[in-house]
């Protein structure tokens, strides 16, 4: 398949999407900020507990600008979670601060912890890039995934989407005894049908998680995704259907050697009506959104251009020719997609 691009340029968040944001209380003041994190005096690799490098760096502070930071980012911890009741946070401490420079974000990972139970939570601080925004943003509109996210000025603040990393999870589980493989695919199916619908892009396997629950007979799995920085960026439409990924593939064979071709719609159908429901539930949301979406130059006119002839062909339409901008195509394929969801 076609490369994603190396390095995805970021994009400013406009007055119109602060506007929405704002409205939708996703917009707030925050005691700490991206760059607060970046006064970091040196670094360490962090290591699994198998001792394999995790691509992330514990960073240390000086003593007292380390005291300045936990106390501002439990301030956060509890904007986040409490919409900012702080009588929660006395027990509360930012005992570590993770860095990443892999990807387009290079995000913060906060651990917080209960110091009267020792359980933890994390949360991330990144830049605020209007791509991701939308992303995270159309992720909880028509995924069955509630997301929680905040944005201060240039600082983007997301709560952590717990599960099984997808990559760990294909390497280590996938041919488990106890796995039904049944239930794997089938939610493999619903996923790329929920990427496509939205047109959110590079979902290889280090990009989302598993999420298992134990049912009364058998376990349950919905795979989530955790990347959203390629939200309708690309050209190429296999970039949005996470089954043409080379770490996918034995995922991909499992809906293969499972699924008939008849079970396979039958799940598309399924997925595409709920995600259909979701759209007229929030259709006021929805298209404020889109909306904002479509004023926004979020890619480049070759790779708009690219995505058009693609859609044109694979939803056998011209429609996609009167679509000027990254939000116009992403409106105009939700509603090939959904059978016109009701955002106008």
């Amino acid at each position: 398949m076609n490369e994603i691009s190396k390095k995805k340029p970021s994009y400013r968040i406009s007055q119109p999407l602060r506007e929405y944001l704002h409205l939708y209380d996703r917009e707030t003041r925050l005691p700490v900020t991206y760059g607060d994190l970046l006064r970091s005096t040196g670094s360490f690799p962090l290591l699994d507990r198998q001792g394999t490098d995790t691509l992330w760096e514990t960073v240390h502070y000086e003593p007292h600008t380390l005291l300045e930071l936990s106390a501002g980012l439990t301030q956060v911890y509890a904007l986040l979670k409490t919409d900012g009741d702080l009588s929660f946070t006395e027990h509360l401490i930012a005992d570590r601060v993770d860095y990443c420079r892999f990807g387009n974000s290079n995000p913060f990972r906060v651990r917080i912890v209960n110091q009267f139970n020792d359980n933890y939570d994390y949360f991330y601080v990144k830049r605020a890039d209007a791509s991701r925004v939308y992303g995270l943003e159309l992720e909880h509109l028509l995924s069955p995934n509630s997301i929680n996210f905040l944005v201060a000025g240039d600082t983007l603040i997301e709560e952590h989407i717990a599960g099984i990393p997808g990559d760990d999870f294909i390497r280590t589980r996938l041919d488990r005894p106890h796995l039904n493989q049944v239930r794997i695919a089938k939610e493999f199916v619903k996923f790329n049908e929920r990427c496509f619908a939205r047109l959110l892009g590079d979902m290889r396997s280090y990009n989302y998680v598993i999420d298992v629950t134990p049912d009364f007979e058998d376990e349950q799995y919905r795979v989530r995704a955790i990347d959203f920085d390629q939200q309708s960026y690309e050209g190429h439409k296999a970039m949005y259907l996470p089954q043409y990924f080379r770490d996918n593939r034995p995922v991909v064979e499992l809906v293969r050697q499972l699924l008939s071709p008849e079970t396979i719609r039958q799940y598309q159908t399924e997925e595409r009506t709920l995600m259909a429901r979701r759209a007229r539930a929030e259709r006021y949301r929805l298209k404020d959104l889109v909306d904002c979406m479509r004023q926004e130059e979020l890619s480049s006119a070759e790779k708009i251009a690219q995505l058009k002839k693609e859609l044109n062909l694979h939803h056998q339409t011209a429609e996609f020719d009167r679509c000027d901008s990254v939000g116009d195509v992403v409106r105009m394929n939700l509603r090939l997609v959904l059978g016109r969801p009701r955002m106008a």
